[in-house]
C-alpha cells in the first residue's frame, strides 16, 4: 500500500500518480523515499517494461514541499532524489512523464530525469529556486544544459521565468504537447509504441545514449560498446536477438521474452 502515489499495472506497463493534490503534489522526504521504493520495485520486476509518471489534479508536481521543511522538519538523507529518480542513474528501463500540468523546481527536475516528455497545453515548467534563494541541485541545473544547451538553459535558469508546453517543445526539452486532460491516455499509447518493441533493446538503446554523453568523442563513446555495456550484452545474448530477425524473415509479430 502507498500513501503519497497511486500505483498501477497493466500490459507491463507501471503507471504511478503523485498523489498529494492538497499541495500541488509537491513532495516532502517521506513521499520521495515511497517513490524511490516504488522505482525500485519496477526495475526489479521482470514482468514491467515501460513506466509512466504524472500527478493527481492540475499539478504534475510543484516540486520540493518548502511548507513542511518550513514547519521545522528535518530532511533526511535521499539518495535516490525526487521521486526516486532524480539521482536513479542505473535504470535502463523507460520512463515516460505524463506531465498534466505545473512542473516546478523538484517537479520539473522529476520530468527532465525521465527519458520522454508528453505535457499538456496547460502544463507549466520553471526551475524559480534562486527566487527563495535555493538552487535547482537535484539535477536541474545539470540535465537542462545537456538537453536544450548552454544559453537557452541559463535562460531560464537565471530568470526562474515560467516556460509553457508550447516552447518547451520549441526548446528541446518536451517530446509532445497535448490537449488538456489527454495527457495519460497520450502516454500510454506511446508506451503501447514502445512494447511493440523488444525490450531489451529498449533497454541497450536507452543505455548506450546516455552512457555516450560520459565521452568526450564519438570514436571513443562507440569503442567497446558490446562489451562495456551491460545493457547491450544482454540485448545481444538474449533469445530476443534471435527471435526479432526471424520474426521479420516469417512475417509475422516477434514474441519478445525479455530475456
Amino acid at each position: 500500500m502507498t500513501e503519497f502515489c497511486k500505483v498501477s499495472k497493466s500490459n507491463r506497463t507501471l503507471t504511478v500518480t503523485i498523489n498529494r493534490p492538497e499541495r500541488l503534489n509537491a513532495l516532502h522526504p517521506p513521499a520521495n523515499l515511497e517513490l524511490a521504493e516504488v522505482f525500485d520495485e519496477y526495475a526489479r520486476d521482470d514482468e514491467l517494461w515501460v513506466a509512466i509518471i504524472t500527478g493527481e489534479g492540475r499539478a504534475f508536481s510543484a516540486g520540493n514541499d518548502l511548507r513542511w521543511q518550513a514547519e521545522g522538519n528535518v530532511r533526511p538523507p535521499m539518495p535516490l532524489g525526487f521521486a526516486g529518480l532524480t539521482s536513479r542513474f542505473d535504470l535502463v528501463k523507460p520512463v515516460i512523464a505524463a506531465v498534466n500540468g505545473v512542473a516546478m523546481g523538484g517537479g520539473f527536475e522529476i520530468a527532465l530525469a525521465c527519458d520522454l516528455i508528453i505535457a499538456s497545453e496547460k502544463a507549466i515548467f520553471a526551475l524559480p529556486e534562486p527566487k527563495v534563494g535555493l538552487a535547482a541541485l537535484a539535477g536541474g541545473l545539470n540535465r537542462l544544459p545537456r538537453h536544450i544547451g548552454v544559453k537557452r538553459a541559463l535562460g531560464m535558469i537565471l530568470t526562474g521565468r515560467h516556460v509553457s508546453a508550447k516552447e518547451g517543445e520549441h526548446l528541446g526539452f518536451v517530446n509532445e504537447v497535448v490537449e488538456n486532460g489527454k495527457t495519460l491516455e497520450r502516454a500510454h499509447e506511446v508506451a503501447e509504441e514502445i512494447l511493440a518493441c523488444s525490450p531489451l533493446s529498449i533497454r541497450a538503446s536507452k543505455d548506450a545514449v546516455y552512457r555516450s554523453l560520459d565521452f568526450a568523442s564519438l570514436e571513443d563513446s562507440m569503442a567497446g560498446m558490446r562489451e562495456e555495456y551491460a545493457a547491450v550484452r544482454q540485448m545481444v545474448e538474449s533469445e530476443d536477438f534471435i527471435e526479432g530477425p526471424k520474426a521479420f524473415a516469417e512475417k509475422r509479430s516477434p514474441n519478445w521474452k525479455g530475456r
